[in-house]
């Protein structure tokens, strides 16, 4: 049974487009589960040694990796950046990958949504960090996958979807996602 669903924005940028996808697919969820947006714009670029001390390791690192670990279930949103993820998601992977003995993702059923304004919808993000997941030992659920292709056409900043397919899409994708996601808690 899923109670608790973190989403994690790849995009640091105010007015993204990631975090109105966010909202959206937020929507879908049913009010019995709560839902909780991870922050990742206030994590220093990871660095093991300062990671390795506790005197020096930044508080948001265990602030991240605790709210990591709290979720029965993940969703990232991320836009693509020259072919992959953004630098601010890819340093969240990396700071929720540590301790290697206790890995934040670890077990986590994960749905990875990524867009672009281009016509690829962020495919190469989605498969670089669905290569990441397998590292970190989440669960990606492998169908549908989610790439939203010219998203200024189909989303508004305020999260409002603007094509009734997508909004059928994303609501049986938000369905499977949690039926897939209670099936690996249970």
């Amino acid at each position: 049974m899923i109670n608790r669903l973190g989403i994690i924005v790849g995009s640091i940028r105010e007015q993204s487009y990631s975090k109105a996808l966010a909202k959206a697919l937020s929507g879908f969820v049913p009010e019995a589960i709560e839902v909780s947006m991870i922050r990742i714009d206030d994590l220093p670029l990871f660095n093991p040694d300062i990671d390795q001390n506790a005197a020096l390791r930044p508080d948001s690192y265990e602030r991240f990796r605790s709210e990591v670990k709290l979720q029965d279930a993940l969703v990232i949103i991320s836009p693509e950046y020259n072919r992959t993820i953004p630098a601010a998601l890819k340093n969240a992977i990396e700071v929720g990958s540590r301790p290697m003995t206790d890995i934040a993702f670890n077990g986590k059923p994960t749905l990875v949504v990524t867009q672009s304004a281009g016509s690829m919808g962020g495919f190469g993000a989605n498969h670089h960090l669905r290569q990441a997941l397998v590292f970190l030992n989440a669960i990606a659920m492998p169908q549908p996958e989610v790439y939203l292709a010219e998203i200024h056409k189909i989303i508004d900043k305020n999260g409002n979807i603007l094509k009734t397919d997508t909004t059928t899409f994303l609501q049986i994708v938000m369905t499977n996602f949690l039926a897939f996601a209670s099936h690996i808690a249970d």
